[in-house]
């Protein structure tokens, strides 16, 4: 990455779910230049924080259709084949999972795979172990989304809290139509988010790559089934 590519990374507008925490770095500084300048330092460092971490950069998916995309930025933790969530409904066979790690380090804006429609949205409290492991996607609180494609065949989007994530926000309902790229949630601080594919689409990325949601490319969906 660029120079002038991290500056605008780093500086980019930060997401509203950050407005409250802004709001009460904004009144420590405050109170901390009238009672004591420690509250402001104080306050001055979690407001820089807050808006490091709320950071809501531009994405620009590829122009192609039929790529499944990143549906956040980290690092690939887990590619294998498993059972998507149950209460989605998406059927006993299992399919490829791409499992990806952020850490407090990275955008935690989640973003539409591909394009599509959300047929169902199902949260289930749960632990909050390393996000990193992979029972993290069994065993954490999660909120996971079913989305149709134009095709027919359908993926999920499971946003997963972590060891210290305890809020997990999604913007979308069911029904409402997915556009790739297309912010959707956040969650905070740190978490997972896993992408299972379609049956018989293989994933194009690995164990250790770093994402960028929005415009990573996972799979590939005009790419011949698995035999």
């Amino acid at each position: 990455m660029s120079l002038a590519a991290s500056v605008r990374l780093v500086l980019a507008p930060p997401h509203p779910a950050a407005r409250p925490f802004l709001a009460v770095a904004g009144v420590a500084i405050v109170l901390g230049l009238i009672v004591a300048h420690l509250l402001a330092w104080l306050g001055l460092i979690f407001l820089l924080f807050c808006l490091y971490f709320f950071r809501d950069p531009t994405r620009v998916p590829p122009g192609r259709s039929g790529l499944l995309l990143a549906p956040a930025d980290g690092r690939v933790v887990s590619v294998a084949a498993a059972l998507p969530p149950a209460e989605l409904g998406l059927g006993p066979a299992p399919r490829w999972r791409v499992g990806i790690f952020l850490s407090v380090l990275d955008v935690h804006v989640n973003r539409m795979p591909a394009d599509g429609t959300v047929t169902r949205i199902a949260y289930r409290h749960g632990r909050f172990v390393n996000a990193s492991l992979d029972k993290a996607s069994e065993h954490n609180e999660r909120n996971a989304l079913a989305i149709r494609l134009p095709d027919g065949r359908e993926i999920a989007v499971v946003q997963i809290a972590g060891l210290i994530a305890r809020r997990i926000l999604c913007s979308v309902r069911e029904g409402d139509a997915a556009h790739a790229g297309a912010r959707f949630g956040i969650i905070r601080f740190g978490s997972r988010t896993d992408l299972y594919l379609p049956e018989g689409v293989r994933p194009l990325v690995a164990v250790g790559q770093t994402m960028i949601g929005g415009e990573t490319v996972i799979a590939d969906l005009l790419a011949p089934p698995l035999p």
